[in-house]
């Protein structure tokens, strides 16, 4: 045998050897990229029983996984052709190889129409939210007390349904139900938060220490009690004159919101927090929301300070009389002048 022969047969060899490694490379990774020397990737083959025992080892010192949907099957690694290994022989051996094949991309732990088919929860109220009940609107106005297919309803139908009302646990301790009073034509509207202990006694809205303060108020504004109308948020009084509870508020509001929609007036001012955020949906502090004018189903509503907190706070009268001087400007009144 000549040396030409052992040359040839030594590069034979040498292209066996890479062609080997390669073949060895996609057998163990599957198409993944792995950078080994010629020594390590010539011991794979002797070490294949040893990793089959390794991977049973970390499988069992796994912590337990939740059950999720098997990932879609990887496609199957392709044996290199006759041609392929024809053609990488005839290389010379300093050739660069091809780049290996880009492993396939990652499946989701689980299908997406799970995911998509998934019922989403509603988000959470506000802080602070006093009821989250589907406000009605003049549209959708058949929902609401007294309302016959969508026309306007009169006071009279509304207080002929509230009726002798157990809609509430206020119910239980209330003397009276106070539904409202004054001109059922009303352009001006206040709007309060419940009976007191007084009205509770005469049915009438407004006619203790904080309904003296309010008749004052709208005197000084050039109308009377017999111009405008007053009510409130829930017609039965909180026992001990505590705050209505959200419970209480979405049982009685849609009696309010029936009231507004049968007098139709040009402005509400909604005298104290409860009745603003009610009406608005806003849980915005009455001393920031107060002053400024806010919308009410295309109505203009003026939130201010309820007569009772103007009792316990005597300073916040000027602000309570500047929130009453906007209402008069839109109305054409000046401090002063009559009805």
């Amino acid at each position: 045998m000549t040396d030409d022969t052992l040359d040839s047969a030594q590069e034979l060899a040498d292209v066996l050897q890479d062609v080997r490694r390669h073949l060895l490379w996609q057998e163990e990774t599957g198409g993944r990229a792995l950078l080994v020397d010629a020594r390590v990737a010539a011991e794979l083959q002797q070490q294949r029983a040893a990793a089959s025992s390794v991977r049973s080892m970390i499988a069992r010192a796994r912590p337990p996984e939740p059950a999720v949907a098997p990932p879609a099957p990887r496609p199957p690694v392709e044996s290199p052709s006759r041609d392929t290994l024809h053609a990488a022989m005839k290389q010379p051996l300093g050739a660069p190889r091809p780049p290996p094949p880009a492993p396939p991309p990652v499946m989701a732990s689980r299908p997406l129409a799970a995911d998509e088919g998934a019922p989403r929860a509603a988000p959470a109220p506000s802080p602070g939210m006093l009821l989250d009940v589907p406000r009605t609107t003049p549209r959708s106005s058949g929902a609401l007390p007294g309302v016959v297919e969508g026309e306007r309803p009169t006071l009279d139908q509304i207080r002929r349904e509230l009726g002798d009302c157990r809609r509430c646990k206020l119910c239980t301790g209330r003397k009276n139900i106070v539904f409202g009073s004054g001109n059922p034509r009303a352009d001006l509207v206040f709007v309060g938060e419940g009976p007191g202990e007084n009205e509770d006694i005469q049915g009438v809205p407004f006619v203790g220490a904080a309904g003296d303060l309010l008749t004052k108020m709208i005197g000084a504004m050039g109308f009377t009690r017999d111009d405008v109308y007053i009510c409130n948020v829930v017609k039965c009084r909180p026992p001990g004159n505590r705050n209505p509870e959200p419970d209480e508020i979405a049982a009685c509001e849609p009696f309010l919101r029936s009231q507004l929609l049968a007098l139709q007036p040009k402005v509400i001012v909604a005298l104290g927090k409860f009745a603003a955020q009610t009406l608005l949906r806003d849980t915005t502090p009455i001393t920031r929301m107060r002053g400024a004018w806010r919308e009410y189903e295309g109505i203009r509503l003026m939130p201010t300070f309820h007569p009772a907190y103007l009792l316990r706070n005597s300073a916040e009268k000027r602000k309570a009389w500047e929130d009453l001087q906007q209402v008069m400007k839109l109305f054409g009144k000046h401090p002063g002048s009559s009805a």
